[in-house]
């Protein structure tokens, strides 16, 4: 099993501690907008919560896909559905709660970095 150290990477690859880094703060904006979320009114408010909930899945189902199964494009298929569903959950987010909605842009553009690290690294080392 090769090591994640050894795999081919694009350009603009971070260095490995921006992740934790990174995540750190998302997963905190993303609890902070659940939390606002979930204290809301409003008739959308459990299909918003279904739609934070699926994509949830869909972020936790990736990192197993890429690093321990190392099926790249399969991994990269699951981040665009995790993608749509992001785009998703902020629409339904802006119905809701506007600070919801906005802290979740950063969470958008870091996925959309992932798809292109991710897609890279499947086109490298295939």
């Amino acid at each position: 099993m090769e090591n994640f150290q050894t795999v081919k990477k694009p350009v603009l690859s971070p260095p490995a501690i921006a992740f934790p880094i990174v995540w750190t703060i998302l997963f905190t904006l993303l609890g902070i907008s659940l939390y606002l979320i979930w204290n809301s009114e409003g008739e959308n408010k459990q299909k918003a919560l279904i739609i934070f909930a699926l994509q949830l899945v869909f972020n936790f189902i990736w990192s197993p896909v890429f690093f321990i199964f190392k099926s790249y494009l399969a991994a990269f298929i699951i981040l665009m559905i995790l993608l749509v569903l992001i785009v998703m959950m902020i629409s339904e987010f802006k119905k809701l709660n506007k600070t919801a909605e906005y802290l979740n842009i950063p969470y958008l553009l870091w996925v959309t970095f992932a798809g292109y690290l991710n897609f890279s690294i499947y086109l490298l080392n295939k």
